[in-house]
């Protein structure tokens, strides 16, 4: 079985969007949802998440066992997310194994070059392939 952390931050609305979308795409995967906030967390429990925990210490933890690890690309970037993501918290998502399906968003005073004008669904859409071609493996 497959454990995938999907970590997001401010409202959760990318982490629920995500959880939906590895609930259908992998039925039988251990879906933890760890926010930067209670907010977010709540949202990703809602969408259908096994397990949820908020705050630094969660991603440290949790980032030591996942097999993926989903989320926007701010959170490998220190004090991204309007600063919700702690240094430590960007180390742990670096130095995980995991395999890492981060979702390019241009925002933060994070531009990532290359996605063009993508909609956030297209984007999402993408990350879904790729955690499907990362599940089969």
């Amino acid at each position: 079985m497959k454990e995938v952390l999907i970590i997001d931050g401010q409202g959760g609305m990318l982490g629920k969007q995500m959880v939906e979308a590895v609930r259908k795409l992998i039925p039988d995967a251990q879906i933890i949802a760890v926010g930067t906030n209670v907010a977010a967390t709540n949202s990703m429990l809602k969408a259908g998440a096994d397990n949820g925990a908020t705050g630094e210490n969660a991603v440290i933890v949790c980032a030591r066992t996942a097999d993926i690890i989903v989320g926007p690309v701010g959170i490998a970037i220190a004090d991204s997310l309007l600063g919700e993501i702690t240094p430590a918290m960007a180390v742990a998502v670096g130095q995980s194994n995991a395999k890492k399906v981060l979702i390019p968003v241009n925002k933060c005073n994070n531009i990532i070059v290359g996605i063009g004008d993508k909609k956030t669904s297209d984007l999402i859409q993408e990350a879904i392939e790729k955690i499907e071609n990362i599940s089969r493996s």
